[in-house]
């Protein structure tokens, strides 16, 4: 079977605009972007030897989650303009480089991915999901991984794997407690509240003890420490809440996988047009120049 890389694809985008602050043409069109976004996707097929790339964009329709939670991800802010300029053209590019695009409308790309995720790995395929989300834990298995960037404050450790082991050694349950486990800690990135004064440590006891937010919220009269037994019984119904907000979708039909063909020719122009010398250099090097053959 093959091996794939799912990138969370605004997940990457952010990155790659926040690493690289100032770049731009000589109109002053934004690129930073763009250059990240390239040289990162290069690293990662020279390091990973994937059979194919799928990239996941959301275009907004969290409506069933809406429903449950008005303000759910109410707290994050606008797009900065110079990132929000540069996705259709990221967009355009990743076509270019021969990775597939996936985004549906009134569909959460993360659960997307998920679905496509599991669904790969069912079929035998070896999954690697490209993303800092610690929502996707819930989906890492025998053969779904977690592939993470370098830290800003320490680009030395490089990328890393989170395997299920990862996943326990870093939050303190396995990965079909991640849900739960955040429907109790809650998720600030997402601004669902937990249960207030929980943390991981807290949350991943109880969870190992009881088995699941099921488990504990039957166990609440007994609970330790014991102050938190009249919230947890009071949040009961918020907190089931939060569990539907925190899993992925399961009913999500799988993405095709597709690796479409890549246009050399087109994205060495439209890297030149960019006025990105380096990173067209390499796209003749890696693609064929313009009216070359690909390669």
């Amino acid at each position: 079977m093959s091996t794939w890389l799912l990138i969370d694809g605004f997940n990457m985008a952010y990155r790659c605009f926040f690493a690289i602050p100032e770049m731009s043409r000589s109109d002053g069109f934004p690129t930073n972007a763009i250059h990240g976004w390239v040289r990162t996707i290069w690293k990662l097929e020279d390091q990973e030897r994937a059979d194919g790339v799928l990239v996941f964009w959301d275009l907004g329709g969290a409506q069933d989650r809406l429903e449950l939670l008005p303000d759910y991800k109410a707290n994050r802010e606008d797009m900065p303009e110079d990132l929000s300029q540069q996705i259709p053209v990221l967009k355009e590019v990743t076509k270019m480089m021969g990775l597939g695009g996936i985004e549906i409308e009134g569909v959460e790309s993360d659960d997307l991915l998920a679905a496509t995720a599991v669904s790969m790995a069912r079929e035998g395929h070896t999954v690697r999901i490209v993303s800092t989300d610690k929502d996707f834990a819930q989906v890492v298995g025998d053969r779904i991984t977690m592939l993470m960037p370098p830290p800003p404050a320490n680009p030395r450790l490089g990328w890393r794997m989170m395997d299920a082991a990862g996943v326990e050694a870093k939050f303190g349950v396995t990965p079909d407690k991640i849900a739960d486990f955040l429907a109790l800690v809650g998720d600030t990135a997402d601004n669902i509240p937990g249960v207030q004064g929980v943390g991981p440590k807290t949350a991943a006891k109880w969870l190992n003890l009881y088995g699941s937010l099921e488990g504990v919220l039957a166990a609440a009269a007994e609970i330790k420490p014991d102050r938190f037994r009249e919230k947890l019984a009071a949040d009961a119904n918020r907190l089931r809440i939060n569990l539907q907000l925190t899993t992925f979708n399961p009913d999500l039909p799988a993405q095709p996988a597709i690796k479409p063909p890549a246009d050399g020719p087109a994205l060495v122009a439209k890297l030149r047009d960019l006025e990105m010398k380096n990173s067209t250099s390499e796209a003749e090097r890696r693609y064929g120049g313009e009216q070359g053959e690909l390669f």
